[in-house]
């Protein structure tokens, strides 16, 4: 009998990690909309964010997102969030950093009644610890945020917490490519008003695809991610399930 290297017991254990993740998530969306069918809503979605991220003299670090993001593409299809997100990172070591950023949020064509407009805007500034770790073809990465978020509207700042997992395995046969998995959690910490996020479970997000790195400067993600959310319509209810095609671009300078 030969006996498992370090590296073939990780790739074992990332890919069982995966697979339960997806398995809960498929779960918990059934089982809620079982539970809840008058109330429990889904919808087709796409997200095609835009992630740079540059080196700066002294070990630290700049990134900038813009991420457009678009509802009801099974219907008509609309522009319904757009994220510009930047931030400053100082690398700590080799595989950890730690960031300070800011957000700026539009929330487009949002089903309001007057005389709240369709769109209102959010602000947040965030800090950040990433941790990044390769083991040979399998590397995972770890990030913990914690958002301070001011939302019109609302009065008062909101607190979130949210943390999350990846998963990255480079096909042998084909370096370039790589299976992916993440999975990451958002919880409030706070109560901010009626009309503002109440404490508690937010949403999850699960996402599975492949990657794709053309070169050392670019790579993208392409899959799918299951988005639960709870929406507040009913307390501490998980309700709306958005389905979503998730294409990622990475520029790394």
């Amino acid at each position: 009998m030969q006996c498992e290297t370090g590296n073939q017991t990780v790739r074992k254990w990332g890919l069982r990690v995966a697979i339960m993740a997806f398995s809960w998530s498929l779960l918990a969306g059934g089982e809620t909309f079982a539970q809840t069918p008058s109330t429990f809503s889904q919808d087709f979605r796409l997200w095609a964010p835009i992630f740079m991220t540059a080196k700066l003299p002294n070990s630290f670090l700049a990134h900038l997102e813009i991420q457009p993001r678009f509802a009801d593409l099974d219907e008509d299809g609309h522009i319904d969030q757009l994220l510009i997100r930047p931030a400053v990172g100082y690398q700590l070591t080799e595989n950890l950093s730690i960031w300070q950023g800011y957000a700026w949020v539009g929330n487009y064509n949002q089903r309001h009644t007057p005389p709240q407009s369709p769109f209102f805007e959010e602000s947040r500034i965030y800090q950040q610890i990433l941790y990044s770790r390769k083991f040979d073809s399998f590397k995972v990465t770890s990030r913990t945020r914690l958002e301070e978020r001011w939302i019109e509207h609302v009065d008062g700042t909101a607190v979130r917490f949210r943390t999350g997992l990846r998963g990255a395995y480079t096909l042998p046969m084909a370096p370039e490519w790589a299976l992916v998995a993440s999975d990451e959690v958002f919880v409030h910490l706070n109560t901010v008003g009626a009309r503002g996020p109440q404490a508690g479970f937010d949403q999850n997000r699960f996402f599975i695809g492949v990657n794709r790195t053309f070169s050392k400067y670019f790579n993208m993600d392409v899959g799918y991610q299951n988005q639960l959310l709870n929406s507040r319509s009913i307390p501490n209810l998980a309700n709306q399930l958005n389905h979503m095609i998730l294409i990622q671009f990475f520029i790394n300078i």
